[in-house]
């Protein structure tokens, strides 16, 4: 998503893809970069202890626009990030014979843990200030560690475990809580608490079984649903980075997932852009925020299909009513 700014930006497509990755100088097998994903799938490249992955990179700009705009020193930069070790990593990529750009960009194994996150960036001298931002690619490459299939989205993950005397110490003043949705990593985690209530891992992992017993799974996932779109809305929005201009800038990853679903109905009828400077201001300014809740309550409950698994709870149990008279 491109940010607004209180100077000329570029309004065509800033393109790149990943044309090639070579692996400690090996060549990365073709399976393991997914151009319709935009991923690169580092695990189990080839070899198991690897210490750089380098990645070849070709962009391309809207070079007529550029050429008759107000922008000066236009430089195109790849840079490559992951907040789990606040690594970055940046470089200049520059003009081929063909007019297109190119260049590459090293990631160190040292110096990553699970996704990182490669952007490309334009800047250029605007109104005599160098370095401003002036366009970059609507949709970031993620570049992941730990998967061998090169898949853009990832599901929310479910662990099991025992708030109470299971491994996690963490979680004890939790132990009275069926289950606790944790969103600082890379990727969301819901922890099951299997000591909490009675059967209820059994119910929520079972299939089949009694209408009640549906229904119980159905309103319980939901549920669980609803609270892990409510935690991860909040945790994306308390995290976004800004521009010189103080300007939010839309994150990657899950965040920008959940901010591009809920933005539409926690705000309706403002362009994503305009929502996302509305809900920074609301944040941290603190004026609607609180009225905001309900709005956000509201998105998380459409994604988590609330009302439809209601509707079905209470027409089965106005069924079950009929049949015992």
């Amino acid at each position: 998503m491109k940010p607004v700014f209180p100077y000329p930006t570029i309004l065509g497509d800033v393109l790149c893809d990943v044309v090639s990755v070579g692996v400690d100088g090996k060549s990365l097998p073709y399976t393991k970069v997914s151009l319709a994903e935009r991923v690169v799938a580092l695990h189990q490249s080839g070899r198991a202890e690897w210490e750089e992955a380098v990645l070849d990179l070709k962009a391309a700009l809207p070079d007529e626009e550029l050429a008759g705009g107000p922008w000066r020193d236009v430089t195109c930069l790849a840079v490559l990030t992951e907040k789990a070790t606040n690594a970055r990593t940046t470089a200049r990529l520059h003009r081929a014979p063909d007019g297109s750009l190119t260049g590459s960009i090293a990631l160190s194994r040292t110096a990553h843990l699970r996704r990182a996150t490669l952007s490309l960036m334009v800047v250029a001298t605007v109104d005599g200030v160098p370095g401003r931002l002036i366009g970059s690619c609507e949709q970031d490459w993620y570049v992941d560690l730990e998967e061998a299939t090169p898949v853009r989205q990832r599901e929310i993950e479910i662990v099991e475990v025992d708030f109470r005397d299971g491994p996690h110490e963490w979680l004890r003043p939790f132990k009275e809580s069926p289950w606790i949705v944790e969103t600082s990593g890379d990727m969301p985690i819901v922890y099951l608490n299997t000591s909490a209530v009675e059967g209820l891992m059994e119910v929520l992992g079972g299939r089949g079984g009694s209408p009640a017993e549906k229904m119980l799974r159905e309103m319980t996932a939901s549920q669980i649903a609803q609270d892990a779109w409510t935690a991860m809305f909040h945790t994306a929005v308390s995290d976004l980075d800004v521009d010189e201009d103080g300007t939010p800038v839309m994150p990657a990853g899950w965040r920008e997932s959940v901010l591009r679903s809920m933005l539409p109905d926690v705000l309706p009828g403002r362009q994503l852009t305009d929502a996302l400077y509305e809900i920074d201001e609301r944040r941290t300014k603190g004026f609607g925020w609180s009225e905001l809740q309900t709005s956000i309550q509201y998105a998380a409950g459409r994604r988590a299909q609330i009302t439809k698994k209601l509707t079905h709870a209470v027409r089965a149990v106005d069924r079950a009513e009929r049949s015992a008279d």
